[in-house]
């Protein structure tokens, strides 16, 4: 696996090796001994998650706080989309800055979050399905968000504002101006 870090500390791409042949393909997914050795970090993930979507939804941005707080590695299996994260850790050089990298299953790379990031992702393929993992349990109390279209972030999700598809939940999201008066 190659692994490059963001220019966002903790933040990296993973690129696991895809082997071909006649009858298919192989990827290792994840590996922690190799992880660990060439990232410095011991995550223990204790649950994966899996979500289909259509194009235009946008999920996020979220985050869950304090002890719930969760690192994240990110996979598409089948589709593509915008991957996105926003560091808000407090004490970081990177602190209000975004990345976002296009993840799909033809490119099998991965994104690995660490705690104390936003993170959202907009479909930019029908039946697009994303597998993640996380270093912690979901508490809905631990949970905050911002909304996808904050001014202050601009972030651009390679979509037309016609066309995003929102829950009702990242619709009442709040801005990062609010975000960072609780935050």
């Amino acid at each position: 696996m190659k692994v490059t870090e963001t220019f966002l500390k903790g933040c990296f791409i993973i690129e696991p090796q895809v082997f071909g042949d006649e009858r298919g393909s192989f990827l290792l997914e994840y590996n922690k001994k190799e992880f660990q050795d060439k990232t410095g970090l011991d995550v223990d993930f204790v649950v994966t998650n899996q979500s289909t979507s259509q194009y235009g939804v946008v999920r996020g941005l979220h985050l869950q706080k304090g002890e719930f707080a969760q690192a994240k590695l990110v996979r598409v299996i089948k589709g593509n989309i915008l991957d996105v994260v926003v560091d808000v850790r407090k004490d970081s050089e990177t602190f209000s800055k975004v990345f976002s990298i296009e993840l799909s299953g033809e490119n099998n790379e991965q994104l690995f979050i660490p705690r104390g990031f936003l993170h959202g992702f907009s479909v930019l393929e029908d039946d697009t399905i994303v597998s993640y993992k996380c270093d912690n349990y979901y508490h809905p109390e631990a949970e905050y968000g911002v909304i996808y279209n904050d001014k202050d972030l601009n972030i651009d999700w390679s979509l037309k504002e016609s066309k995003v598809v929102l829950s009702g939940k990242d619709e009442n999201l709040i801005s990062f101006q609010d975000f960072k008066k609780i935050n």
